[in-house]
């Protein structure tokens, strides 16, 4: 599905008014008077911003590792919300997938078995980052695309020498060129993962409101540790995210208390409540930001992101040890 902003839509995120999104329209045009169009693109969104110079303050480069070791979290249509909506908002994006399923590359309309280059390629062939990234039709958000040849990647790495930091490394040349990578890991754990871990500056954690999920969380929080002791590496920090979350059931109810008495120095204020509208966007390879403004997912991906932005959460490493 191809994705268009309605007129409305499209001047709120600009910040404008519908009548100042007419007058951008007739300077752009070179003020020939015309219809107003009905639908924009993200490509149009990319041109207005630069006509108008509405770009958000820089931010210095922050890596951002989405992961949890159960899978069923909402873990992808999060992190691809997420990152979309910091490209829309005209911050520089790099979304790394790194799942073999290529899910991610899937909810943006991308058919991850056509790409030439994946992150495979960077990580076994050392093809530069920069080369297997894919334009997206929004100028400021970038794709690595996967595919099921990733499949194959521990083996790959497994007698290479600093196998762990690869990643790590094929990220330096293009560290000036965004300012927030993002990352979407598969929910286990191998030398993909842990590259992963070594890339990043800051861990998310989506978990679903039952109790099967604290597993997850307690295997993942003992392997930061056991990073930060063995390898040196801390994460600046961790977030811990309520996701898919109804208050309506009692489990529901009883798992966010759970959180909150056991990870409360992680877990954060945005709760990204349970969405239909989420697994639609998904299935129609767009953004819920895009398929669904105003609505509740897309509110909570804004306040997450709000939250984020803000450093909350830091000190991981007092906290961990």
């Amino acid at each position: 599905m191809e994705i268009r902003y309605r007129r409305k839509h499209f001047a709120g995120v600009l910040g404008l008014s519908e009548s100042q999104l007419s007058e951008v329209d007739r300077r752009l045009n070179s003020g020939r008077e015309q219809e107003p169009p009905e639908f924009y693109t993200p490509g149009d969104l990319s041109a207005y911003r630069r006509a108008l110079g509405r770009h958000p303050t820089p931010q210095p480069l922050r890596r951002q590792l989405f992961l949890n070791f159960k899978g069923g979290t909402g873990k992808t249509s999060l992190s691809v919300a997420y990152a979309y909506r910091l490209a829309e908002m005209g911050h520089r994006v790099l979304l790394l997938d790194l799942d073999s399923q290529g899910h991610a590359t899937q909810h943006l309309g991308i058919d991850g078995e056509a790409c030439e280059l994946t992150l495979h390629d960077v990580l076994a062939h050392k093809v530069p980052i920069a080369e297997a990234a894919v334009s997206t039709s929004l100028a400021e958000f970038d794709l690595v695309p996967a595919n099921l040849g990733m499949s194959t990647i521990d083996m790959a790495l497994m007698p290479m020498a600093g196998r762990e930091y690869k990643l790590r490394k094929a990220l330096e040349p293009v560290s000036d060129r965004y300012e927030f990578v993002v990352m979407d890991a598969p929910p286990s754990f191998g030398l993909l993962n842990l590259n992963a871990l070594m890339a990043a500056d800051d861990l998310l954690v989506p978990v679903l409101p039952d109790f099967l999920s604290f597993h997850g969380l307690k295997l993942l929080f003992e392997t930061v540790a056991e990073l930060e002791e063995d390898l040196g590496h801390t994460m600046r920090r961790i977030h811990i995210i309520l996701n898919q979350y109804s208050p309506t059931t009692r489990i529901a109810r009883e798992a966010r208390r759970a959180l909150e008495d056991h990870y409360p120095e992680f877990l954060t204020q945005t709760i990204v409540r349970q969405s239909t509208k989420f697994a639609q966007a998904s299935s129609e390879g767009v953004p819920i930001c895009v398929f669904a403004p105003g609505r509740k997912g897309a509110e909570d991906v804004d306040s997450l992101i709000a939250e984020v932005l803000s450093g909350s959460s830091e000190g991981a490493k007092e906290r961990i040890s």
